[in-house]
């Protein structure tokens, strides 16, 4: 549950290469393409400086997140065809340079145009006579400032702001600042300079490198000059479409701006944040002629970031959204996402309200039914279990299990139990965890109840409880946020995947045998505290006494939600806004111990928020290399009162298989 507390000191978890089938994968996956054969991230990859003379080199700057594979990658200006090109590294790392020598020589009246190596138009940049000497440069932030002739050495491998000029020409400070390709095929000038702009003999041109550049006064014949601080919109005559670019040139041919986008990424708009001078990104709503909504998308990147699709319906009463808590930093060597980028709200508005919690605090832990993966288990913080099903594209109560949820308690009827992780074991029982009762929130109860779903009646009863309460004295000091503190999510890991790895049992010191243990059932559970973000892992035995293996360090500040991915044999542990809302993969070392692997990030749409719920579909749903992942917002907060978010727990997105 949210809380306010911070955390320190969380340790760095950085990518490795990990062998799967004899493949090869660099960190843990390949990305998602942005289209058929494009790297992930390709819109990131920004020309950032350029040179006509000293032996024609070129600059490519990364604003994303992640690094992104160039290999194959051409270039053309005005005079030939794409052609390959050396750079000095095969791949641009995130914030980064890569610098090539043109293969064809550049001219003192020229253009540059890079492609894929699917052929999809990157970036492109065109100057007048001498624009390039001695370098045509980004000025006022890399990858994204305006373009400007440097008047001192040029700085390639570096950032741009030795070699840019210590005023930039008000021409340069008129930015493309939005655009659609949805329909109208709009684009907005936006002037960010202090005086007005005449832009009569201005033209642009699309991301077909057969079009020619049109005039804008052919399009807006009343747009002849953009005042300080104002807008000029008009409708792109040659169409823009997915995958597409917009180029800005000024009346002797030099660009001033532009922007690429992947597909569906300026639907309903792609516009700066902040607006004049941010990177682009999708929008929520479009706002051509005034200044951009900056709400609901994702930032950071030159390009397409995805969409946060879905929401709709008036928020109801009886249902108060909070706002996040305890927002912290992303431990360092995180990478992005490694699904898609785009993300749909996975259920309908106020949608697990109850008699005990219609406050807020909503959806912790999830898991879907490994033996029925069109189910999805979800867990409410205060005493309530759900299964859910897939409707119209959405997450909605099994009404032949309860439309309305099941009630929880603990053994022997009593108590409302603090219900925040939730797994399913072997036998298809749900077993799920506790950090206090609600009814005594002052004092800890770290406990792990096993229910059987196939129970009948609208109140669920323990089938066992275990009560590991006394081994975390720290949690009860007679506060209830420290109680609050506890046991956040489970995992179920089979034993065989922990003796086909190798896994040393912490309390023989020799490789783990399952048969010591005879009453624990096929496989152990991962329990997180939120406390410190360490993994305990307990034998739950069948006379309701436990076996306390060890005590796992994620590299994290807390824990809220634990999964075991058979796909990509790890073990997950998730944290929400306390630490940059990421999911750290677990794995045995080749000392036999389960150490943290690779942490990434949640796609960037989506809110920073209590997201203390994740799940990963089964490998046995793969739709071309994808499958289901699916969020959950404690607090149902969203991007805050008015947003499309607001008032919804469920967030659905892809994974790679």
């Amino acid at each position: 549950m949210p809380t306010s507390h911070s955390r320190t000191g969380v340790a760095s978890v950085c990518a490795a290469a990990l062998t799967f089938s004899g493949l090869l994968v660099t960190g843990l996956f390949a990305a998602q393409p942005a289209a058929a054969a494009d790297p992930a991230g390709f819109q990131n990859i920004r020309i950032n400086e350029v040179t006509s003379s000293n032996n024609d080199t070129v600059e490519l700057y990364n604003s994303g997140s992640t690094a992104v594979n160039i290999s194959g990658w051409k270039m053309s200006d005005d005079a030939f065809s794409p052609q390959s090109f050396s750079p000095s590294a095969g791949s641009v790392p995130a914030g980064g340079f890569v610098t090539f020598n043109s293969p064809k020589g550049l001219g003192d009246s020229d253009k540059l145009v890079i492609y894929t190596a699917d052929g999809t138009v990157v970036d492109r940049v065109e100057w007048a006579t001498d624009g390039a000497k001695p370098a045509m440069a980004r000025c006022g932030g890399d990858g994204t400032g305006a373009w400007v002739t440097a008047t001192v050495a040029a700085t390639f491998g570096a950032a741009n702001a030795g070699g840019c000029p210590s005023s930039v020409p008000a021409a340069s400070r008129v930015r493309i600042n939005e655009v659609t390709s949805n329909g109208a095929d709009t684009v907005e000038l936006y002037n960010g300079g202090t005086s007005a702009v005449s832009i009569g003999s201005w033209k642009y041109v699309d991301g077909d490198t057969t079009h020619s550049p049109v005039s804008i006064s052919s399009s807006s014949p009343s747009a002849t000059s953009i005042p300080a601080g104002g807008y000029v919109t008009f409708s792109s005559g040659l169409g823009l479409g997915d995958n597409d670019s917009v180029f800005l040139l000024n009346s002797t041919g030099s660009t001033i701006d532009s922007v690429t986008w992947a597909t569906d990424g300026a639907k309903p708009s792609d516009e700066r944040c902040a607006n004049g001078t941010g990177w682009f990104r999708t929008a929520v709503t479009a706002t051509p002629g005034g200044a951009n909504s900056c709400s609901g998308s994702g930032g950071g990147g030159g390009g397409q970031t995805g969409q946060l699709l879905g929401g709709g319906g008036a928020l109801t009463s009886g249902c108060a959204p909070e706002a996040a808590t305890g927002t912290g930093t992303t431990p360092a060597g995180t990478l992005a996402w490694p699904g898609g980028l785009d993300v749909t709200i996975a259920d309908n508005v106020c949608a697990f309200t109850t008699s005990t919690g219609p406050e807020g605090r909503d959806i912790s832990g999830l898991a879907f039914d490994p033996a029925n993966p069109s189910v999805l288990w979800a867990a409410k913080n205060k005493n309530w279990l759900y299964k859910l099903v897939k409707s119209n594209g959405k997450w909605v109560p099994d009404a032949t299990w309860s439309a309305t949820g099941k009630q929880i308690r603990f053994a022997g009827g009593s108590g409302e139990p603090d219900a925040e992780g939730l797994t399913v074991g072997a036998d298809g029982h749900l077993y799920v965890t506790s950090e206090r009762d609600n009814t005594n929130n002052t004092a800890p109860k770290d406990t792990v109840m096993e229910f059987d779903p196939a129970a009948t009646g609208s109140t669920l009863t323990p089938v066992h409880q275990w009560d590991m309460t006394a081994q975390f004295p720290q949690l009860d000091t007679g506060s209830k946020d420290d109680a609050n503190l506890g046991f956040e999510g489970v995992g179920y890991v089979p034993d065989s995947w922990l003796t086909a790895n190798g896994w040393l049992d912490p309390l023989t010191g020799a490789a783990y045998n399952p048969a010591n243990y005879p009453l624990h059932g096929s496989g152990l559970y991962f329990a997180g505290l939120e406390w410190d973000g360490s993994l305990h892992v307990y034998g739950l035995n069948s006379d309701s006494s436990f076996t306390t293996f060890t005590t796992i360090a994620t590299g994290k500040a807390s824990v809220m939600d634990v999964t075991y991915d058979a796909a990509t044999q790890r073990i997950v542990a998730t944290c929400d806004n306390t630490c940059g809302e990421t999911h750290t993969f677990l794995k045995v070392n080749a000392g036999g111990a389960i150490v943290p692997d690779v942490t990434y990030t949640n796609p960037a749409v989506m809110p920073a928020d209590n997201l203390e719920g994740f799940a990963i579909a089964p490998a046995s749903t793969c739709v071309n290399g994808f499958r289901e992942a699916v969020w959950s917002d404690d607090g149902i907060y969203g991007f805050g009162s008015g947003s499309s978010s607001y008032g919804h727990a469920l967030y659905s997105g892809t994974f790679p298989c």
